[in-house]
């Protein structure tokens, strides 16, 4: 699928700017496309999730119906309990993992035929004001080149906030469009409205 992207002269050198102001080896090889998507066929949009109280999986299911896409849960090795959630007690599963930067928690399963997907849409609970760590093992588990990675995140109240360029160095070669948080009791009609403005 190619995309093509009318660039004014006024655009075209802030971009210039930009890249003069910040050196490569701080991008992490990442892309990021502030733009639109486009039209994408159902079958190359892949809807990858993590969640554990299902507000997340409700976020995905939306995601699902709207876009055509394939629904996929990012299902750990080790399932969280409600003791492993408790973000109060500093020694619980969740406490440790978010604040060990090399934590990798394992996944059960992968993705079938990943090369396929263009678009992944990408959806995670917010701990601690980011994506869990368990995102990153499943993003480190595949090339993302030339891929377009879409995140979206629930919580109560805190923004999606830096938790999702905080992984662009774990999906190399990917582009990345803005992300969107939700509440838990946002509905279908949302969700739409969002995508539709994704796709222009």
């Amino acid at each position: 699928m190619k995309k093509i992207h009318k660039i004014s002269l006024f655009a075209m050198v802030g971009c210039l700017s930009a890249a003069l102001a910040f050196p490569l080896s701080a991008c992490g090889g990442e892309r990021e496309d502030r733009g639109k998507l486009g039209n994408v066929d159902p079958s190359d949009v892949l809807v990858a999730y993590f969640s554990c109280t299902g507000n997340t999986e409700k976020i995905a299911g939306f995601l699902a119906d709207v876009t055509g896409g394939t629904r996929y849960e990012i299902t750990p090795e080790q399932p969280y309990s409600t003791q492993d959630l408790d973000y109060g007690n500093s020694d619980s599963r969740t406490s440790k993992e978010q604040n060990d930067d090399s934590a990798r928690p394992k996944i059960r399963g992968s993705v079938e035929n990943m090369e396929n997907y263009e678009v992944v849409y990408l959806g995670y609970p917010i701990w601690w004001g980011q994506a869990p760590k368990i995102i990153y093992t499943f993003l480190e588990s595949y090339d993302f080149s030339g891929k377009t990675i879409i995140p979206f995140c629930t919580s109560g109240s805190s923004s999606i906030g830096s938790s999702a360029s905080n992984l662009h160095g774990s999906a190399n070669g990917a582009t990345w469009l803005n992300g969107k948080r939700f509440s838990g009791s946002a509905q279908q009609s949302e969700v739409e409205n969002w995508v539709n403005g994704l796709n222009g």
